[in-house]
């Protein structure tokens, strides 16, 4: 690993892919202030053709670095649910304490990508209770080498340097768990749940350790579906209808437009909220001992009106995420819980 030195005037670029935007974050070089940052959005619909949405990628990183005073070329991006493979396996735990043989001989030939062409990462979880035996829970993170290679294709074009691939949930656990830094809460456990746009990523942790991981297939595509199919309405339509009424504060909302989509959406809001009770159940089955004691929303499609629903249908606190609220200033564009991924990036220190 690379050990940034003090006086740095910045960190890297963090830059957060979407297949609707692009957003770039840089902090100082002590990861206490944001000294840029911007967002692009992508022309059109989100292209479904990997190729045109590298290029898409590529044209809206250059545009961003010349619109805006971003300092040098170092640069680092995480993998989200289009590139990463994730599996939970459970080992016993080696005398020798090399952790690493045991997980590729568990994990044979089950995991999503050949072993030899994939780049692996292991987290491990907890100790679980497995019938009379104790073992040791352990997530696998896996890449694809070749969307790899495109990943970091689209830095290259665009005259940037990675020094850093890290994992989404990783980043938007740094983003959240520094919002919690009193002794108390590294003990507690929280679930993060950052709604985009194709998928909804859940993570829960006990202070900044990860226990648990999953990718949900409901995101902010899927309630334009339901809006578009419910109003009969083309899709560009249904998404700016929704996102328009949406950002604006709820005083400013037209109530009409409101019910509508509130009553459209319904359908996928109950089935985001029975797949995240999954996941808590799993918790609670897996990693007995400690409650749940907070949920953060994050991800461009959390809203105040999400918060209350996901809440009530949960029974727990739940809150909406602000990546900015430990800074003075972040980015006026759009929502703010939008800007989580690239600002949990931005924060790593590079000692880690």
């Amino acid at each position: 690993m690379v050990a940034w030195p003090t006086f740095r005037r910045a960190g890297p670029i963090a830059i957060d892919f979407g297949s609707r935007s692009v957003k770039l974050v840089q902090m100082n070089g002590d990861r206490t202030r944001i000294v840029e940052s911007v967002r692009r959005d992508l022309p059109g619909e989100p292209a479904t053709d990997t190729e045109a949405l590298c290029q898409a990628w590529t044209k809206a990183l250059v545009e961003a670095r010349e619109e805006r005073k971003f300092t040098g070329r170092d640069a680092i991006v995480c993998l989200g649910a289009r590139e990463l493979a994730i599996q939970n396996i459970r080992v016993t735990k080696p005398s020798t304490g090399e952790l690493e043989p045991v997980i590729l001989r568990e994990l044979g030939d089950r995991f999503a990508y050949p072993i030899p062409e994939s780049e692996l990462r292991f987290l491990e979880a907890a100790d679980v209770r497995q019938g009379d035996a104790i073992r040791r829970e352990v997530i696998v993170l896996g890449c694809h080498r070749p969307q790899l290679d495109r990943f970091l294709k689209v830095l290259d074009d665009a005259g940037l340097k990675p020094v850093a691939v890290e994992a989404e949930p990783q980043a938007l656990l740094r983003c959240y768990s520094a919002q919690y830094r009193r002794d108390e809460d590294r003990d507690q456990r929280s679930i993060v749940v950052h709604v985009g746009n194709t998928s909804t990523a859940v993570i829960i942790a006990q202070g900044d350790e990860i226990l648990f991981i999953k990718y949900i297939e409901l995101g902010g595509r899927h309630f334009d579906e339901a809006v578009a199919k419910h109003l009969r309405m083309e899709m560009p339509a249904a998404w700016a209808l929704r996102r328009n009424n949406g950002d604006r504060r709820a005083e400013l909302q037209d109530p009409e437009i409101s019910r509508s989509v509130n009553e459209s959406i319904r359908p996928v809001v109950d089935r985001l909220a029975n797949e995240v009770s999954l996941c808590i159940r799993y918790h609670s089955v897996t990693f007995r001992g400690k409650p749940l004691v907070r949920m953060v929303l994050g991800g461009g499609e959390a809203t105040q009106n999400l918060v209350e629903r996901l809440a009530a249908r949960l029974d727990l606190k739940c809150e909406l995420g602000d990546p900015f609220r430990a800074y003075n200033a972040g980015p006026t564009v759009g929502r703010r819980s939008q800007w989580d991924v690239a600002v949990g990036m931005a924060m790593r220190r590079f000692d880690e």
